[in-house]
């Protein structure tokens, strides 16, 4: 991005690796779209230029700036251990890179490159998952049908007894809710009174609406990232006397309950791990050429439609 709601597609001379560096060219990278749009339309707030400094980003915010965090790509250099292998790296849309060979993750056996895109996707579900800490036969309504929100219905629903509902504002979102196996609703008609609420839907109004969809005593797990944009929300009514709790999730740290025996490596090769289902294919609605990259990123900041995971293909 070179700025706010512009990019362009550089050049970069990436020289010689040194020992226990791995060369990566790429096969697939996925856009995350609703952190990568906030980025693209320069709407990081200055508090979190640094907290929000993605694994090999060059240059700063607000711009310009090579951001991404979702390449998946072929070891072409490097140990002879990794040499050949497909791996996922937390690597911006690029085309050819260099990166330490502790930074990329094997991707199993049986896994498609081009689904593979969704890793970090799914790392964030799966955090969010954990923030929540769900237990058997809870109600959950996840607010948002975006990647992040399928993601997390979709773990969700694999706890035994747990009654997932997938909500939102479009109807069209049913259709991917059946693929990954769970129930929709639009709100109006989404259930009540529910043990658990996942939020992702990235609006004012979906947080809005997890305080109606929440039981008494229930929590509220928040998944968005708003960026600048400020929310309000109507905590005057029986917020209090329901004793409702709103609790971050942000995947920059284990969630506190795994942190003790896990770290990020160990999630991310989880995360890669529950690839195996073809149903996640559902969640790719889009692809197009690295080339013409700057013009999607724009098209997706302004218009997304009814895109989730939008991928970019290298060959």
């Amino acid at each position: 991005m070179t700025a706010a709601g512009r990019g362009e597609i550089r050049g970069e001379a990436l020289g010689t690796p040194s020992a226990g560096e791995v060369v990566v060219e790429a096969l697939y990278s996925g856009i995350s779209r609703g952190t990568e749009a906030l980025v693209f339309g320069g709407r990081v707030p200055r508090s979190e230029w640094s907290r929000m400094r993605a694994p090999f980003q060059s240059g700063g915010f607000p711009a310009p700036v090579k951001y991404g965090y979702s390449c998946v790509g072929r070891v072409v250099g490097g140990p002879d251990a990794l040499r050949g292998r497909t791996v996922f790296v937390l690597h911006p849309h690029q085309t050819r890179f260099i990166v330490p060979g502790a930074a990329v993750h094997v991707v199993p056996d049986g896994i498609p490159p081009g689904r593979a895109v969704l890793a970090a996707n799914l790392e964030t579900a799966l955090n969010g998952v954990w923030d929540a800490r769900p237990h058997v036969g809870d109600r959950i309504a996840v607010i948002g049908a975006g990647t992040v929100g399928c993601l997390a219905a979709w773990l969700a629903s694999r706890i035994p007894g747990c009654d997932v509902e997938l909500v939102d504002i479009n109807p069209r979102r049913a259709e991917v809710a059946r693929a990954v196996g769970v129930r929709f609703a639009e709100p109006a008609v989404a259930a009540r009174d529910a043990d658990l609420v996942i939020h992702a839907s990235g609006a004012p109004a979906g947080l809005e609406l997890a305080l109606q969809l929440a039981g008494v005593e229930a929590t509220i797990v928040e998944l968005s990232w708003f960026g600048d944009e400020t929310v309000s929300l109507p905590l005057g009514g029986a917020f209090h006397a329901r004793r409702l709790t709103i609790a971050a999730s942000q995947v920059g740290r284990v969630a506190p309950a795994q942190r003790p025996r896990w770290d990020s490596r160990r999630r991310m090769d989880l995360a890669l791990a529950l690839l195996q289902d073809p149903a996640l294919d559902s969640l790719i609605t889009g692809e197009s050429a690295f080339e013409s990259l700057p013009d999607v990123m724009a098209r997706l900041t302004q218009s997304p439609g009814d895109e989730l995971c939008h991928r970019v293909r290298y060959s």
